[in-house]
């Protein structure tokens, strides 16, 4: 885990040890880029992910979808003849690959790689695809997986925004489609799916649709209807968020089940910690005003830790460090496997964004405070979405479990 020191300067840390094996599982032998042979009535299920969060959330759907499916097996009725053995452990209905479509930013690889450490140590088979690597990868990245994409059975996707997603789910045949969390982006899917909207990120303004925009729009109003729910396909979202799912939609709550059996609990610590954002980088929010604010609360609270966004810019970090003395930590796995780890804060202070969600699931039953601050209008920028300020409220109003804070007043 790297960190900075209150002088900025870049130190590193320990990293925190890999994941626990499990008794009696084993990395699969064989290409990697093949979907396990499937038994007679069994799934061949291919996740997309882009970021770690997305794979985290899909080994969370995965550890859910074995449950279901043990529970399934141990209500059905006795049978007659010798008894069956006891299951050790649930897995999942079925083979499940993971395809990581690789983004560039080596925050964002740095993660991945640990994550899908993780996913090799639970059994699933992991291909890595370096999408973005090149003006011909996406092509290449396509037609590698034409096959796998027509052979699945059920489709996992953690961001139904992405084009690369998108332009994926017009090839495939499977009937089974699971969207898992992206982050509050959830939240904004199922809104604009309801409403029958074409799919926009919340933070992009609107206005024309330029000529990126038209040329992949058959391409993008085909996912959507894919992701409709009619004649025999289904939809399922796997989600922590608080969302009403369309008639027709399946939606399982992700309790984060698989972290806490996995990991923690944490060692806590008597201070307080900061979750970073990476809405300055995303232009909703203004730089200063955001420097401000964060120097309030670790003031007012006695932070002595930054967690920092996976695309927070070392520049506004290295800003951050000086003016506040705070300690900026880059995790090198998503926060909600970090906190679980420890040591942690007694109380974590965070602004609108997916952890005032998760943090509370993730860290049930070990007494961590998750404190959310608002987003004051006058720290948006003029080029912010004109949807900011409502979509940001909304992400703090609808969290449960944590405290509210009043925004700061920034001069």
């Amino acid at each position: 885990m790297s960190t900075h020191g209150a002088a900025g300067a870049p130190r590193e840390t320990g990293a925190p040890a890999p994941g626990p094996r499990i008794p009696g599982r084993r990395r699969p032998s064989g290409p990697a880029g093949d979907l396990a042979p499937a038994g007679r009535g069994a799934h061949r299920t291919l996740a997309f992910v882009e970021s770690p969060v997305q794979l985290l959330n899909v080994l969370e759907w995965a550890h859910a979808d074995g449950l279901r499916s043990a529970r399934l097996l141990t209500e059905v009725p006795p049978q007659p003849g010798p008894a069956l053995p006891q299951r050790a452990a649930a897995a999942p209905s079925g083979p499940l690959t993971i395809i990581v479509l690789s983004p560039l930013d080596p925050m964002s690889r740095g993660q991945l790689r640990r994550v899908a450490e993780l996913a090799r140590d639970e059994g699933y088979v992991v291909r890595w695809e370096e999408a973005r690597g090149g003006a011909t990868a996406p092509v290449q990245t396509i037609g590698s997986l034409t096959r796998l994409l027509r052979r699945a059975d059920r489709i996992v996707i953690g961001d139904p925004f992405s084009r690369y997603v998108q332009l994926l789910l017009t090839i495939t045949r499977a009937r089974d489609l699971v969207v898992v969390d992206d982050g509050t982006a959830t939240m904004e899917f199922i809104s604009q799916l309801a409403r029958g909207e074409r799919l926009v990120r919340w933070h992009r303004r609107g206005g024309r649709p330029g000529p990126r925009d038209l040329a992949f729009a058959p391409f993008s109003a085909s996912a959507r209807r894919r992701l409709t729910p009619g004649g025999t396909r289904t939809i399922e979202v796997f989600s922590s968020m608080p969302v009403q799912a369309p008639e027709g939609i399946a939606l399982t709550d992700n309790s984060f089940a698989w972290t806490r059996s996995r990991f923690g609990p944490p060692r806590i610590t008597k201070g307080a910690d900061l979750v970073g954002t990476s809405l300055v980088e995303t232009g909703v929010v203004d730089p200063d005003s955001y420097l401000s604010a964060v120097t309030h609360l670790a003031r007012t609270h006695g932070a002595t830790r930054y967690f920092a966004h996976r695309r927070e810019s070392t520049d506004k970090l290295h800003r951050l460090s000086a003016t506040t003395g705070l300690e900026i930590v880059r995790p090198d796995l998503p926060l909600e496997l970090i906190a679980r780890r420890g040591p942690i804060g007694r109380k974590i202070l965070s602004f609108p964004s997916t952890v005032v969600h998760t943090l509370p699931l993730a860290l049930e039953g070990t007494g961590v405070e998750v404190a959310v601050c608002d987003i004051d209008p006058t720290w948006l920028t003029d080029g912010a979405s004109p949807r900011a300020e409502g979509f940001l409220s909304g992400v703090t109003g609808s969290a449960r479990g944590v405290q509210r804070l009043d925004s700061v007043r920034v001069v």
